[in-house]
């Protein structure tokens, strides 16, 4: 979809000319009669503001309908309630902290059983999948290690399995990449990120490609009450203004700054979906439009946290924090703070170094991205001669 369709499919308000969709700040609806009414009776069933988000996000995803919810896991928590007891899920081995949490503690207990596995090579799934596998469930590229899964020969494994797969589309962004047009039954976004694009709201949507699965997200949605508020849904609705500029900007940015670090003598790997030296390069070219995001993970040579940590505690335009997607550039040390949760052997195992630094580019000058970066490995690389 081109900037300007995105743009101008957000509606004018026919009642004032507001150029800015408006934000309904209501709990309820009057009705003409009893369940005669406008389309809205209660805000938990559904709002103006919230509409215009969820079908915002379904033309740009080319679903059949969006879901707007609270945060990214209680929108991968609304997709799960469609599991029943003894069902089985074939999950990306490196999967979000927070999804690995949710899977883990709440859903095992409740009889789902999940296969954890390498999704990079498709084999991989069909080694534990059976007819108990309701979903597969990839996050395609995958926090914090930048993983690429092929969702078309992904997709063909479930249909054959009769199985929906699921795409955490977060770290692509429904620009770079359509996972419902390559084979997916169900994207999910944390809208916290690049959607949103300001770090000032938390937000999760779904978007289903059939009618039967809108309608059961659509009532697991209304039962379980998890929405997202009118206001944040504004906020939401203005960031999807500007994503295309953005996300542009902080591809570029991220690019550059991954060339950098890839020539840098105390950085032992380096993560982006955009180097060619990445191992599912191919794939990401093919399925991410020449678009691959902010997010970059490197390991160091020196693979201790402490080295790390001289690092993320020491950057400027750099800010340590949680998340990404933003406008400001992020920094982080996973194995202490985004995949804390996980175990620290299922970590490793995922190739989540202690020493692995996540940084989310932001839209600055990559000039001073660079040089940012450049003086905090600078004090690693003194402390290192001190202690020699």
């Amino acid at each position: 979809m081109s900037t300007t369709k995105l743009i101008h499919s957000l509606p004018i308000d026919p009642l004032t000319g507001s150029i800015s969709v408006p934000i309904h700040q209501t709990s309820t609806f009057v009705q003409d009669a009893p369940g005669v009414h406008k389309g809205f009776d209660y805000a938990r069933s559904n709002n103006p503001t919230r509409k215009v988000l969820e079908d915002t996000i379904a033309l740009l995803e080319e679903g059949d309908a969006g879901f707007a919810f609270a945060t990214g896991l209680a929108a991968i928590d609304a997709v799960l309630k469609q599991l029943e007891y003894g069902d089985e899920i074939v999950a990306v081995e490196d999967i979000y902290g927070g999804a690995f949490r949710l899977f883990t503690h709440i859903y095992q207990k409740f009889g789902i059983k999940i296969h954890y596995v390498d999704t990079t090579n498709a084999d991989n799934i069909l080694e534990v999948i059976n007819e108990k596998t309701k979903f597969i469930w990839i996050e395609t590229p995958t926090n914090p290690t930048l993983k690429v899964s092929d969702i078309v020969k992904i997709a063909v494994i479930a249909k054959a399995f009769n199985a929906l797969l699921v795409v955490d589309n977060t770290f692509a962004s429904p620009l770079s990449q359509k996972p419902l047009l390559l084979g997916a039954d169900i994207v999910i976004h944390s809208a916290t990120k690049y959607i949103g694009g300001h770090s000032d709201l938390v937000a999760g949507l779904v978007i289903t490609k059939t009618k039967a699965l809108s309608e059961k997200i659509k009532f697991i949605q209304n039962a379980s009450g998890g929405i997202l508020g009118p206001w944040d849904c504004w906020l939401v609705i203005r960031g999807l203004e500007t994503i295309t500029l953005r996300f542009e900007r902080i591809s570029y940015n991220a690019q550059k700054v991954a060339e950098w670090l890839l020539e840098n003598d105390i950085v032992a790997e380096v993560f982006y979906p955009g180097l060619q030296s990445h191992h599912n390069h191919d794939v990401a070219k093919k399925q991410q439009k020449g678009q691959y995001g902010g997010v970059i993970s490197f390991s160091l040579k020196q693979d201790t946290e402490e080295a790390a940590l001289q690092i993320v505690t020491n950057t400027k335009y750099f800010k340590l924090a949680e998340s990404l997607g933003g406008c400001k550039s992020l920094i982080c040390l996973p194995s202490q703070m985004t995949h804390k949760s996980i175990p620290r052997e299922k970590r490793l195992q995922s190739g989540i170094k202690d020493s692995l630094i996540r940084i989310s580019c932001g839209i600055e000058e990559v000039e001073d991205l660079i040089e940012d970066l450049k003086q905090a490995i600078h004090k690693v690389n003194s402390i290192n001669l001190v202690t020699a």
